[in-house]
């Protein structure tokens, strides 16, 4: 089987699309499965969108190309559309239709939340060949391995980590967390650092600020936190709380986005007007949230075997197909060569009555 997925790898620290790419890539080639990123071959089996606009820089195959690719080189490839994005969280106008597009000309689509799904269906995108497969992250790398949990001493160290610096990755909740620490009571108790990128002239007065971390790296220094908090709204999944869940942080999110399909059940939901009060009550009872975020279930192996599994199924129905057409290509000529057979039988028969007449 052979895959071309749609979009390049970049090196360092970079957004949740291209630990996807990297990720999935790893998988396949571990299932013995051809990986491009582009369309030069002429046998691909299957083309994945994960990036198709044009006007992105890790986009390495548009619609456009595809459906060209699907229509005079190869009729039977199967064009996947991985729905990652949406308007509402970053306040633009063009990319739920966008997206609607790409997924009605494609074979299959993948959204990567319940709440993502829905947003699209409620857009017009009803489409039967679709599914839901939550986003994971490398337990090879992000886990809880040589996590040590915090024992109420001395501060309870908060943090979060953002490689986009847009305002909706939760700027809002986080400049009220850096006003609540200027409060000698709760400075006494918490700390918060930021790990990222951050929107231009925003500066925390209370807080500590730290460059984007990658890999091993951020996942290492993530260990060293005890409490994670996340702020993004219209999140369609976001990396950043999957990664802080594996390496062992109980997590604080909002009753927004695809968030909540990850974090229900083992971190805990929050608003602008009850954080203080939630994180004083973790604070007392840090055991109990720091044992329900244990069981966290979402991580790349599970996410990849999905896709796998995916693949195969639309591969199989490919083969299929294909066997199909041979099948009946096979029927119409064996019923020809019966034609001509019948067509030659008559004929010699037709010459040995004329040969009698004679």
């Amino acid at each position: 089987m052979k895959i071309a997925i749609g979009s390049k790898i970049v090196q360092g620290p970079w957004g949740g699309g291209n630990l996807f790419t990297v990720s999935l890539k790893k998988y396949l080639q571990e299932k013995q499965v051809k990986v491009s990123h582009n369309l030069v071959e002429k046998d691909i089996d299957i083309i994945l969108l994960t990036e198709p606009r044009i006007d992105s820089s890790t986009s390495t195959i548009t619609l456009l190309e595809a459906k060209l690719y699907k229509r005079f080189v190869n009729k039977n490839v199967k064009i996947v559309h991985r729905i990652n994005e949406c308007d509402e969280r970053k306040g633009t106008k063009y990319v739920n239709e966008k997206m609607t597009d790409i997924s009605k000309s494609s074979d299959y689509t993948v959204f990567v939340s319940y709440w993502l799904e829905s947003l699209y269906i409620n857009f017009g995108l009803l489409k039967k060949n679709s599914k839901v497969i939550m986003s994971g992250s490398d337990l090879t790398i992000f886990n809880n391995i040589n996590k040590v949990v915090w024992d109420k001493s001395p501060k309870l160290k908060i943090t979060t980590h953002h490689w986009g610096n847009n305002w909706n990755k939760g700027f809002e909740l986080y400049s009220l967390l850096d006003n609540l620490l200027g409060k000698p009571d709760l400075k006494e108790k918490f700390s918060f650092t930021y790990i990222g990128n951050l929107p231009k002239d925003f500066k925390f007065k209370n807080s500590i600020h730290r460059q984007p971390l990658f890999g091993s790296e951020l996942a290492q220094e993530l260990k060293k936190f005890d409490l994670y908090i996340t702020g993004s709204l219209n999140e369609p999944s976001g990396n950043h709380q999957i990664e802080a869940s594996l390496c062992g942080l109980p997590v604080l999110y909002l009753n927004s986005g695809g968030i909540p399909d990850y974090q229900k059940g083992f971190g805990t939901e929050i608003t602008n007007t009850n954080l203080e009060e939630k994180i004083n009550e973790i604070y007392k009872n840090y055991d109990h949230y720091y044992e329900k975020n244990k069981i966290f279930p979402f991580n790349s192996e599970s996410m990849c075997a999905e896709y796998f599994k995916l693949f195969q199924n639309l591969y199989e129905e490919s083969s299929t197909r294909k066997i199909k057409i041979y099948l009946y290509i096979y029927k119409i000529l064996f019923n020809l060569k019966l034609l001509m057979l019948y067509k030659n039988t008559i004929a010699q028969i037709y010459y040995q009555i004329n040969k009698v007449k004679e």
